[in-house]
């Protein structure tokens, strides 16, 4: 009798033991995913003093594609426009509305420099402003003006964002023309394609890529 209880005393340990590393595993993360998207077309009508409209061009990070949903997008484009999935409305013709808590800030370095979400930073799309600022100089682009006349992402310049179900990415704008050219020309090269590289973090509550 002895040596059944010791046996049966043996198992129970056993069991107990494994079922507290089950418990205590720590669940396998998803891998970071990075990706080039080339030449998403964002094109707008008006400008110039004109009112704009268009439909915005709108991404999914975490399937990697454009994307038609009114509520499954993070980031849209429209002309140099980009805003994001969570705020409100700025309120021009063919804006969606925000049904996410996407948010969004500028950060200066690299891609690879850039490794962790600084919570605090965020920022989202407001019926005053969008929270990636147009204008030349003021968010992702400069705009040389006469004789060139080209839009050039500023150098440096990494949209680190939330997206609309609350997991991260950074985003680097790498070129404004169709093919990405290394020396764009303005008058020969259709512009409002935008290439950009992506870094996306599939895993929630996880802040850093």
């Amino acid at each position: 009798m002895k040596t059944i209880n010791l046996l049966i005393v043996t198992f129970l340990c056993i069991g107990f033991l494994s079922c507290s590393n089950d418990d205590d595993a720590t669940p396998e993360l998803l891998a970071v995913n990075s990706e080039t998207v080339s030449n998403l077309h964002a094109p707008q009508t008006g400008g110039q003093g004109q009112p704009v409209s268009g439909t915005f061009a709108k991404f999914n990070f975490a399937t990697g594609e454009a994307t038609t949903s009114n509520t499954e997008w993070d980031i849209a484009f429209r002309g140099t426009s980009i805003i994001i999935n969570g705020g409100t409305s700025l309120g021009t013709t063919d804006e969606p509305e925000r049904t996410g808590n996407g948010a969004v800030y500028i950060a200066d370095g690299t891609m690879s420099s850039i490794t962790e979400v600084q919570t605090e930073n965020l920022l989202q799309d407001s019926s005053s402003s969008y929270a990636i600022p147009s204008g030349s100089g003021n968010g992702w682009y400069n705009y040389a003006g006469a004789p060139t006349f080209l839009i050039n992402p500023i150098p440096g310049k990494i949209l680190v964002i939330r997206t609309h179900d609350g997991k991260y990415a950074k985003v680097e704008i790498l070129s404004y023309y169709e093919n990405a050219p290394d020396n764009p020309d303005a008058f020969a090269d259709a512009s409002r394609y935008f290439t950009f590289s992506y870094v996306y973090q599939p895993n929630d509550n996880v802040t850093s890529f």
